[in-house]
């Protein structure tokens, strides 16, 4: 027989899907009635289904999204939230990321701000879009380090080269003006090339008070309202309170 030294064969050229299929459904007697073209056709879908799966992978590997359960398919869209299914379906479709567009989404504590926008970026991973997840204070603290360590453009590069660039948490706490101007250099080196999504507390209105005012905060705003999606979220009981509730095992969105 032949099907070692094939299986072999394809294990070498690193054909793993592929191999594992061909290894598998030779195996399975529902499958010797099948044609040679209808064979192929399912080994070749065998390593298109790995190579996808190891690249999603890799993919949520890099985002670091920090709820491992956020996904569309996840979210709640109760009454009363703020979130209409008909306009997260069609953000689903990752156009915005195409088009290097904004989603900003405001809203309490517990509003649930947090998951929705990595349910968004989990989606845009699906669609083989590079995703980063980090939240602005942890992003401001790279950039001490950067500065100490000599790395401040390089980091900068990293940044940019995502497709989308997700900065949870904004407006916890105040910012300095050194701390502005790297969020200005950041959107700067996204600007036209990368989408950004940002969460937070404060309402757009009150973001360029937050921001310091002044050519900074303008430049800022400038970058992410421009041609941007607004979701604001509203709920009478926090997501998060609502989770713990619920019975072991259960799952909420949060």
């Amino acid at each position: 027989m032949l099907n070692e030294p094939t299986h072999e064969k394809l294990i070498t050229m690193k054909l793993f899907g592929l191999a594992q299929g061909f290894k598998e459904r030779l195996s399975r007697v529902d499958h010797q009635s099948l044609s040679a073209s209808e064979l192929i056709g399912l080994l070749v879908d065998d390593e298109y289904l790995y190579r996808e799966n190891k690249r999603l992978t890799a993919l949520l590997k890099t985002a670091k999204f920090k709820d491992h359960r956020a996904c569309i398919e996840g979210i709640d869209y109760a009454a009363g939230r703020g979130i209409m299914k008909t306009r997260i379906l069609e953000l689903a479709h990752n156009r915005w990321v195409s088009e290097h567009q904004s989603i900003l989404i405001t809203g309490p504590a517990g509003a649930g701000k947090s998951f929705l926008a990595q349910a968004l970026g989990v989606n845009a991973c699906r669609a083989g879009f590079s995703t980063h997840y980090v939240r602005l204070p942890a992003l401001l603290q790279q950039f001490v380090q950067a500065r100490a360590q000599g790395t401040y453009a390089q980091l900068l590069k990293r940044l940019g080269r995502f497709s989308v660039l997700l900065i949870d948490d904004l407006g916890l706490s105040s910012l300095t003006e050194g701390e502005s101007q790297d969020l200005i250099e950041t959107l700067e080196e996204r600007y036209g090339t990368g989408s950004t999504m940002v969460t937070s507390q404060l309402p757009v209105a009150d973001w360029h008070e937050y921001l310091g005012g002044g050519r900074i905060a303008d430049a800022i705003l400038d970058r992410l309202i421009h041609n941007a999606h607004r979701i604001e979220l509203a709920t009478r009981e926090s997501m998060r309170k609502s989770a713990s509730a619920l019975p072991q095992g259960g799952q909420s969105d949060k």
